[in-house]
């Protein structure tokens, strides 16, 4: 339901924090990302990779009014809480805005604090449709929800021919949530699906109930880089296992650290990646300079990165640096971003502004060539 005009979930006053200054000083923005352990920690390599360079090419522009922008990094290491104390300590910083964050579970505590706080905050990557609890006009998000993107991930498995789907998870709500989704859409189409819980299996274990089940492709709802490469190694040596097609919808195997560490048994594993067939001419331009930062390839959770911040750049100027005129501005965005044109908009079933809808590719590593992507399926 929606909340009364004087809660913080209904940004209709001006708020004193981030409100319009004009003594030259730095608008800054709070980027909250994951860059130590459990945190994956290569997507937040990549994440803040893109925030950076956006905000560079922001300022060489002019800034915001003359003003130039600045981010105020937290590392939240995925991790729900000190993500939590994270927005109270820059809502207090006076950030104007929030942006970043890949775990889906960390950014949803991110999200119910900004609400509570009255902080607008562009969610970068993570998917979970529930990122808050109720309807709130604070949040906005550049990536799709998981009820989206994972849908196209089962409709590409059931027209590669698979509707004997085995799940190895981990417990959390993010997998829990994935699951649900890929079981409501194949259950209908003849799908069936069964759950593995890796809390209590071994890698090998894993391979014995995939011969059981007679499952023909295994889906790694499961942390990176352990336990995905243990049973990605064990499925590919067990000879009985030679047809079983793995997947990992999660986006496991976009990030070099997982060529390094499987070389080519990490090929041919299709996941989800949020980019267009072609690249227009600014993506391709942030592309070349992602790729000199980085000094690897730039995966989709940069160019999100780099969208963010040039959503928020745009707003703030058309609309100035008043937290509750930021948060208004969320159905009045329209933006050129790397991956296209980004407006937000009332999505059934998701709780936030949301872009609907990103580009969503299934793509795995070439076994010719495992540092060449091939798109499999689009939706």
């Amino acid at each position: 339901m929606n909340t009364s005009p004087s809660s913080p979930s209904s940004p209709s006053s001006p708020s004193s924090p981030g409100a319009e200054r004009t003594d030259g000083s730095a608008v800054q923005i709070g980027a909250l990302v994951p860059l130590t352990r459990p945190g994956w920690v290569g997507a937040g390599q990549h994440l803040l990779a893109g925030l950076e360079l956006a905000v560079r090419d922001v300022n060489d522009g002019g800034g915001i009014a003359g003003r130039p922008l600045e981010l105020v990094v937290r590392d939240t290491a995925a991790d729900p809480q000190k993500a939590a104390a994270a927005v109270d300590e820059l809502a207090r910083l006076g950030v104007a805005a929030l942006a970043g964050e890949y775990h889906s579970v960390v950014a949803r505590a991110a999200a119910a604090r900004a609400d509570a706080r009255g902080l607008p905050f562009l969610c970068s990557s993570a998917v979970l449709d529930a990122l808050t609890e109720q309807p709130t006009d604070w949040v906005a998000r550049l990536a799709p929800a998981q009820s989206h993107g994972w849908q196209i991930f089962a409709d590409f498995l059931l027209g590669a021919g698979h509707s004997r789907i085995a799940i190895a998870a981990q417990p959390s709500v993010y997998w829990a949530s994935g699951t649900r989704v890929l079981r409501d859409h194949l259950a209908p189409r003849g799908g069936t699906v069964v759950e593995l819980d890796i809390s209590s299996l071994t890698p090998a274990a894993v391979c014995d109930e995939l011969v059981e089940h007679g499952a023909t492709a295994l889906l790694l709802l499961v942390g990176h880089p352990e336990p995905a490469v243990s049973i990605v190694k064990a499925v590919r040596r067990d000879e009985r296992l030679a047809e079983v097609m793995m997947g990992a919808p999660a986006g496991q195997p976009e990030f070099a650290e997982w060529a390094t560490l499987l070389g080519d048994d990490g090929a041919a594993i299709p996941f989800l990646r949020y980019l267009p067939e072609r690249l227009g001419p600014l993506g391709a331009r942030v592309e070349t300079a992602l790729r000199e930062r980085l000094a690897e390839a730039p995966s989709f959770v940069a160019f999100e990165g780099y969208d963010t911040i040039a959503v928020l750049a745009e707003v703030l100027r058309s609309h100035g640096v008043d937290r509750a005129r930021t948060a208004e501005a969320w159905p009045r965005v329209a933006v050129e971003g790397t991956r296209g044109q980004i407006q937000f908009s009332r999505t059934p079933g998701i709780s936030v502004w949301q872009w609907a809808w990103t580009p969503v590719q299934v793509v795995d590593r070439d076994p010719a060539d495992p540092a060449r992507f091939r798109v499999l399926h689009a939706g």
